[in-house]
């Protein structure tokens, strides 16, 4: 195998939904965030796996996502649009039955206005400054819109990660004022929502992150693992570099392999002389700069040379990985290249 290669885990992914499911409050519905090619591991694989489990409603970032998960889903499962209604989107969303998540009064207008009767919701901006109608805005449109019947009105918390930063309460306090009273089912959260209780729930979550074994979600079932082949070994002797701009030097004799796998298979440069790749319980340091097809790493303590080392496995997570990068296990997960070896183990 000349690529690397990358496992996700169907029944992990699924399990993950199911224990978010069952954390949200009780009549609640959980509903799955597929964006982003499903989170970097292809949205078809990923929406069909996340149906199976249970998922009925499905958020992406635009409408052409909205197709690729509607090809993949069939009939009947919502799909909700985040970016709303752009300009050109109508066929696409009519085509293909698809919710918008509008988030302006131009959206709305242009909505009603090309696709009467056709279902839509509507995104509030709770204090996040990012997507949706602020406080005015609402206040000036709200009855119109909501005579129009909105399916979900929703907003999103831009601090849940750190249950105790007060923008929790705030962005919470300022939903009800929004929303209360209008009749129309809400939701607030998010996998970090999820976990701050019932109270911000509503009637739909949207775990995303969580699905796919990240943080905020603890508890989480490793979803993905990614090992790369080795390519070559060679002995190299103290004094001698490796990689470009010779930044490592060795200081004992030492055995370097070069495995394939590099920033364009989504492996952050960052990484460069800061990770860790494991031979089973050993670990090998990288060493040298990470380039763009290729990795060196020191195996000069391992027993024997085997033909795969792990980046994320039993003893690296996406979020160690990503902190060693100085990221975040989103980022990590989204870079991942469509040139990667996937292998689907598990069911849902």
């Amino acid at each position: 195998m000349a690529v690397a290669t990358l496992t996700l885990d169907l029944a992990a992914l699924a399990a993950n939904w199911r224990a978010l499911d069952r954390m949200s409050a009780s009549g609640v519905q959980t509903a799955a965030v597929v964006k982003a090619d499903g989170y970097g591991l292809g949205i078809e694989v990923v929406a069909r796996c996340l149906a199976k489990a249970g998922a009925r409603r499905f958020f992406v970032a635009a409408a052409e996502e909205g197709q690729r998960a509607r090809e993949a889903l069939g009939a009947g499962p919502q799909i909700c649009v985040l970016s709303g209604h752009m300009a050109g989107d109508a066929g696409l969303i009519r085509d293909c039955d698809l919710t918008s998540m509008l988030n302006s009064l131009d959206q709305v207008t242009r909505h009603l206005e090309s696709l009467p009767g056709h279902g839509f919701g509507i995104q509030l901006d709770t204090g996040m400054n990012r997507l949706g109608m602020e406080l005015a805005e609402w206040e000036a449109v709200a009855p119109f819109v909501l005579e129009a019947g909105p399916d979900l009105l929703m907003s999103h918390l831009a601090c849940a990660d750190e249950p105790h930063h007060p923008m929790n309460a705030h962005q919470l306090a300022n939903f009800h004022a929004m929303t209360d009273g209008t009749g129309v089912a809400r939701s607030l959260s998010a996998t970090g929502g999820i976990l701050l209780g019932p109270a911000f729930h509503f009637d739909l979550t949207r775990p995303g992150i969580g699905l796919y074994g990240g943080n905020p979600f603890k508890a989480a079932h490793p979803v993905v693992a990614l090992s790369l082949p080795v390519i070559q070994t060679r002995r190299v002797s103290i004094g001698q570099t490796v990689g470009y701009s010779a930044t490592w030097t060795a200081t004992r004799p030492s055995l370097i392999a070069t495995v394939q796998g590099g920033y364009a298979d989504g492996i952050l440069r960052s990484l460069s002389g800061r990770a860790t790749l494991w031979a089973g319980d050993v670990p090998c340091p990288v060493v040298g700069r990470v380039s763009m097809d290729m990795i060196t790493v020191d195996v000069t303590d391992l027993p024997h040379m085997p033909q795969t080392l792990d980046l994320i496995g039993p003893h690296q997570s996406l979020d160690h990985l990503a902190e060693v990068a100085g990221t975040i296990g989103y980022e990590i997960l989204t870079r991942l290249a469509a040139r990667l070896d996937r292998h689907l183990i598990g069911t849902a």
